[in-house]
Order: C-alpha cells, then sequence, then structure tokens
C-alpha cells in the first residue's frame, strides 16, 4: 500500500509538528536507470537517506525547534526493517525522506490538529484532496502534570493518494490505532500520577502569581516536555517503529484488486456484504469492550466466518472426502443422489450426521456448489442440533439425538453415515469412501423428485455424461445458476416490487420458462433463491422503482 503514518503533536510554543514518520519503500523495478543504487547497495541509500534527513533537518529547523518537538537527534540514522516476503523496506525517522512527502505530511499534520477536527477534539476524521493526498486522522490526549489543563494532544495520521481503499480500511484502522493509542495513554498516565502524587500542580499553580508580562518565560521551560519524558518508556520510538510498520503491512496485503469482466455477480455482493458485517461487528465489539471479552467476541466473528470459508482448511483434515458432485454420485448412486440434490434445491434443511469431520465438509462443500451464496447457511459440526433457520446444511456428531418434528418434517433430509462396510454400493475405488462407510438417506417428504426442477434434470444430463470433465460439469453448473438466477431477479422485481396479481405473474413464469413438467419444484426454487439475493440488488431495485414513480409527477 502506498501509504504512509506520522505521530504528530501540537506544541505549545511551535504549534502543530511532526513527531515521527513510516513509510514503505518499494524494491526498485528489474529496468533501473544507470546510476541509481541497486537494492542491494545499502551505503547509497544510507548515503541518500542522510542527505534528505540533514536536508529536512536545516539549521533554522531546529532552531524552531524544541524537546517537545522533536523525536529522533539529528544523528540518529533512523529504524529500518526489511519484509523478507515482497523486499519492501519500513523506513522511520521524524521527518519522510523524499522532499516531495515533507509538505505532504506537514500539510496533513496542521489539519489533524487545527481545523479538522472532530466532536470532543478526540477520535478519527477523513479529510484530503487529489493533490494533497487523503488523510486519516485520529486525534488524542496525552496526560502531562506539567502542561495546560494537565493533557498535550497529538495525533497519528495515514496519508494516502487511494481515497476508496482509505475509506475501506477505515474499520480496521480505527480498531488498530485505538490499541496503540491506548498503550500511549494508559503509561503516560502511570507517570502522571506518580508525579502528582509526589508534587500536585494544581495547589502550586494556585498558590503561583501569574503576570502577563512574565507567562511565557515562566512557562517556556515546561512547553518542551517529549513524548519519551511523558511515558518513560525506554525504547518508544522503537515500539512505534514496529506498530506503524507492522500497520502498514497489514493494511496493504488486507485488500487485495480483482478484476472483474462485466457486473459483479450476486455471489461477489452477498460476499462482499457480508464481509463487511463482519468487520463492522469486529470494530463494535472493539470499541465497547476490551481484554479477554474482546478476544472473546472476535472468536465469535471468525466462527461466523467459518460459515462461508470453512472449505479452505479442508485439504489439511485428514480422511477420505468427495471430491465433485460427480464423486459423490457415484458413491450415493443416481437415486440417493438425486433426492438429496432435490433437497438442496428446494432449500429444506440437509442433516448430516457422521463421525468423519473431512467427510462431512467434503460433502457439504460440493452441494453449497448447488446453490448461490445468499442461500447457504452452513454449520459444519455441532454437538447438538440447530434449527432450519439457522442452517440449511448440518453436520452431526452420530451420537446426536434428532428431534421428533425434525424426523417427522418434509422440509429436512437426514443422511447417516456410519463405518460398516457395504457392498451395495457402487465401487468407485476412491478414497476409500465405498467401502468403508454407509450412507442412510431418509426423509419425511413424499412428494416426487423425479420431474423436476429443470436445473436439476439438466445437470444430471451433463453429470451422466462421462465425455465431460468435472470442469465442464462444473462450468455447466455455473451458467445454469445464472440462468436461473436472472429469472429469480424476473420474478422478485415483478412479484415483489411491482406488486402484481397471481394471474399476471403466471404469464411471467411461462414466460421465463418455469412451467409445464416440473412446474411446482421450479417455483419453490425460484422463491427460495429469491431469499438469497443481495441487500444491495434489492436496495437498488426500490429505489429505481421510486424514482420512477415520482418522476411523472415531477
Amino acid at each position: 500500500m502506498n501509504a504512509l503514518v506520522a505521530l504528530c503533536h501540537f506544541c505549545e510554543l511551535h504549534g502543530p509538528r511532526t513527531l515521527f514518520c513510516t513509510e514503505a519503500l518499494h524494491p526498485p523495478s528489474p529496468s533501473s536507470q544507470p546510476g541509481v543504487p541497486a537494492a542491494g547497495d545499502r551505503d547509497g541509500e544510507r548515503e541518500g537517506e542522510g542527505l534528505t534527513m540533514r536536508a529536512n533537518s536545516s539549521a533554522t529547523q531546529r532552531g524552531e525547534m524544541c524537546e517537545g518537538c522533536r523525536s529522533l537527534p539529528a544523528s540518529h540514522p533512523g529504524f529500518v526493517s526489511i519484509d523478507d516476503e515482497t523486499g519492501i523496506r519500513f523506513l522511520s525517522h521524524q521527518h519522510p525522506r523524499q522532499p516531495q512527502l515533507f509538505s505532504v505530511v506537514r500539510q496533513a499534520c496542521v489539519r489533524s490538529l487545527s481545523c479538522e477536527v472532530c466532536p470532543g477534539r478526540e477520535g478519527p476524521i477523513f479529510f484530503g484532496d487529489e493533490q494533497h493526498g487523503f488523510v486519516f486522522s485520529h486525534t488524542f490526549f496525552i496526560k502531562d502534570s506539567l502542561a495546560r489543563g494537565f493533557q498535550r494532544w497529538y495525533s497519528i495520521v495515514m496519508v494516502a493518494m487511494d481515497r476508496i481503499y482509505l475509506i475501506n480500511s477505515w474499520p480496521f484502522l480505527l480498531r488498530h490505532l485505538k490499541l496503540t493509542i491506548q498503550s500511549l495513554q494508559s503509561t503516560a498516565l502511570k507517570v502522571f500520577d506518580s508525579e502528582q502524587g509526589v508534587c500536585p500542580q494544581r495547589a502550586v499553580r494556585m498558590n503561583t502569581v501569574f503576570s502577563p508580562a512574565v507567562f511565557p518565560h515562566q512557562r517556556s521551560g515546561n512547553a518542551a516536555r517529549s513524548l519519551t519524558s511523558l511515558t518513560q518508556h525506554p525504547n518508544l520510538w522503537a515500539s512505534l517503529h514496529c506498530s506503524f510498520s507492522w500497520l502498514l503491512k497489514a493494511c496493504g496485503s488486507r485488500l487485495t484488486e480483482k478484476l472483474l469482466e462485466g457486473a459483479p455477480t450476486e455471489d461477489t455482493l452477498v460476499l462482499i456484504e457480508r464481509q463487511t458485517e463482519q468487520e463492522e461487528e469486529m470494530s463494535c465489539w472493539g470499541g465497547a469492550e476490551g481484554g479477554a471479552s474482546k478476544q472473546q467476541h472476535q472468536s465469535g466473528g471468525e466462527l461466523g466466518l467459518s460459515f462461508l470459508c470453512d472449505d479452505s482448511k479442508l485439504h489439511e483434515l485428514p480422511g477420505p472426502k468427495f471430491r465433485s458432485l460427480r464423486h459423490l454420485r457415484q458413491v450415493l448412486g443416481v437415486a440417493e443422489f438425486r433426492q438429496l440434490a432435490w433437497h438442496v434445491l428446494m432449500g429444506n434443511q440437509i442433516v448430516w450426521r457422521g463421525a468423519d469431520l473431512s467427510l462431512t465438509q467434503s460433502a457439504f462443500k460440493v452441494l453449497k456448489s448447488l446453490l448461490p451464496v445468499g442461500c447457504v447457511r452452513c454449520v459444519p459440526f455441532s454437538d447438538q442440533y440447530e434449527e432450519a433457520y439457522k442452517c440449511n446444511f448440518l453436520g452431526l456428531s452420530p451420537d446426536v439425538p434428532i428431534p421428533a418434528h425434525v424426523s417427522s418434517s418434509e422440509f429436512s433430509l437426514l443422511v447417516d453415515v456410519s463405518t460398516e462396510k457395504n457392498c451395495h454400493l457402487l465401487t468407485c475405488g476412491e478414497d476409500d469412501i465405498t467401502s468403508g462407510h454407509q450412507f442412510v438417506i431418509s426423509s419425511a417428504s413424499t412428494q416426487p423428485t423425479d420431474r423436476g426442477p429443470t436445473l436439476l434434470n439438466k445437470l444430471e444430463v451433463a453429470l451422466s455424461n462421462e465425455n465431460l470433465s468435472v470442469d465442464v460439469v462444473s462450468h455447466c453448473l455455473l451458467c445454469l445458476k445464472e440462468e436461473w438466477m436472472n429469472k429469480v431477479k424476473v420474478l422478485f422485481k415483478f412479484s415483489k416490487v411491482d406488486g402484481r396479481e397471481r394471474d399476471d405473474t403466471q404469464k411471467v413464469l411461462a414466460l421465463l420458462g418455469a412451467t409445464g413438467s416440473g412446474e411446482e419444484d421450479n417455483v419453490r426454487l425460484l422463491k427460495f433463491w429469491m431469499t438469497g439475493l443481495s441487500k444491495t440488488y434489492k436496495s437498488h431495485l426500490m429505489t429505481a422503482v421510486r424514482g420512477g414513480e415520482r418522476s411523472p409527477s415531477q
């Protein structure tokens, strides 16, 4: 990420000043110009950095700096950290190494501690423009027994040219900058309490006579107090360098750009919405609670995230696994697979009860590919039964009992997996699933599954064609899902948004090709998939309809 982080301070004598700055230097491209030092030329780099530091620390600037305005001595070489994976170097000093960035950081410092202030003066704020960059600023106070009001004003700013990236990183930056600020404040508070215990300054000031003529001279000694003195932290700047370097690296690798051909699909929109909701929940937990409770809530957020991302570590689990829908169909059998896939597409709850976690998760992985992402609610493994409104894919231990209302419900299907050898299943010789496991599928549903839906009929034609590879079948399924998702959007717009009558809706279904053989199953599929539409798409439709209703009156 092309950004830099800076710690700023409002000095009582000299105004806003930059105390500490960390920036990332990317390795040069292979086609470097002649005369430019290579990545391994450490002497050239160090000499160039020294010249820049000396240029930024001229005699005039040193004369205008007090102890409170200075972090590192002019002779200090600064701090350098190198990322072995990417070759990026993180440099920290009082000012940026490039003169062009010096004015940018200086302006961000002045604005963060003067005009761009949030209510209460403490907290985050965003400002900037295309010319001088965009700034995420968090202002805060540090306790000082010798300062006016017994506190000094600081800010941490992150400057970047990418406005969208910086705004999208707001929850992440706020969460981690708060940890740094709280560490500085708590350390300074201990020093403040100890100093007040030795010599209470409020009583001293009440008994001291001040006059306008001698006030600047009386206060000049107290105004020049460094952050190191306020916190009594021996390695303060090295610690801030590590914190800022990690923040730049983590923020840069947190979001990646992807090239999308055309408009994003419904699955992409749903994934983006869920990721945003999880980040907002983690941010609220981090702001409202701390310590052990915060870690507990973060663990809960990670469990919620596993509903979508539980397949990422599936390859690490030992044991046999289903590799594709065709593999699952070969193991279960044609009739049993169709019954299972029919219940999945209709939105019924699939309860998979077995001791092999890898087998359960691999089965859910291939079955979830039948549905849009918005229709998937998965609990991979649980020690107790979870209701259907919480999840439509549920993995249970073998000894977990199934409630009576679930066993007798036509809206659920139970798959019991045992380790007894079964000779009635088709032998595929892959991962020893058929030789070591027995599958018993049961459901109280009496509806026939041989007519529809149309999507399942077309999918089975592709699965039964051995001339088509697994990848071709996957692309065929993707095209079928997109085709029916488009029908879902038309039906949602026609029935939910426009509020048409049943007869008109039936005409639309005929136009969409959802009538005829298996019409009832097609309608159930469309209504179930309608629940998986993204909030972005629904909001867009409602806004467009309201705008269309207002336009004739205008």
